[in-house]
This record gives C-alpha cells, structure tokens and sequence, in this order.
C-alpha cells in the first residue's frame, strides 16, 4: 500500500504567547492578593522615634492610643478602667504574655503613664512600647 504524501510535515509549535498571558495573569493574581494579606496591627497612630528599637517577631497583643486619647485593644474600644481586663483577656485568646503600647506621640503624658502603671500591675505580662527607628542622617 502506497501513501500520498501531499502535505508536508510541519513542526509542532507551542504558542508561546498565550502561555506567556496566562502566566502574568495568574502571577498579577497572586501579587495583588498578597497586598490584601498583610497584616494591620490596629489604627494608625504617629509612632516617636527611638535610637535603640527593636523589630518583634512574636504576635503581641496591641493596645493602640490615638491622638484624641482613645484606647483600643486590638480593634475594640477600651475605657482605662476596663483595660487590665480586656488586656488579660485578649492575651489569653492569642496565647502570648507580650503586650505592645501603640501610643500617639502627641498624647498626654499622664494617660501613658496611667496605661503603663495598670499593665504593670497585671501578673505574667510583659510590656513593649512600639517606636520608629529615627532616620539616619
């Protein structure tokens, strides 16, 4: 039996572009969806600056203290005599001992003071209070 070969053989071709497409959507996918998976410790608060801060590394407990003097643990509104508390509380949910002080530098100097004397009277809690790193010069 004889074949007629009237076609001539073409090489398979991968189209290249089409798979270039799908893979830049698929990587633009995943780089705009990491955006939405970074964590917000709390509100937004003007942090003071500090020579010697340190980066943490564990998930504290945040207390956040905005410029209007509102106290907030994690992202509930607090009042100061509630916050030993609500402190207590909440490290228990999260299961650590360290609680991290976001104050406003512009607050008044008695409610920090007032906040830091009633966390250190709570038993097994180790208090940070979070600053920016001043600008080399």
């Amino acid at each position: 039996m004889k074949f007629i070969e009237d076609e001539p053989d073409v090489p398979a071709q991968i189209n290249i572009v089409s798979t270039i497409d799908v893979i830049f959507a698929i990587l633009a996918f995943f780089i705009i969806s990491s955006l939405f998976l970074s964590r917000n410790e709390g509100l937004p608060v003007n942090l003071p600056e500090a020579d010697q801060s340190e980066i943490q590394t564990t998930e504290p407990v945040a207390i956040t203290v905005t410029a209007d003097s509102t106290i907030f643990v994690g992202n509930e509104l607090v009042e100061l005599e509630d916050l030993p508390t609500e402190v207590l509380r909440a490290a228990a949910m999260a299961n650590t001992d360290l609680v991290v002080l976001n104050a406003d530098a512009s607050i008044r100097h008695g409610l920090a003071i007032a906040i830091i004397d009633r966390l250190r009277s709570l038993e097994n809690i180790r208090l940070a209070i979070a600053t920016q790193s001043e600008p080399t010069p």
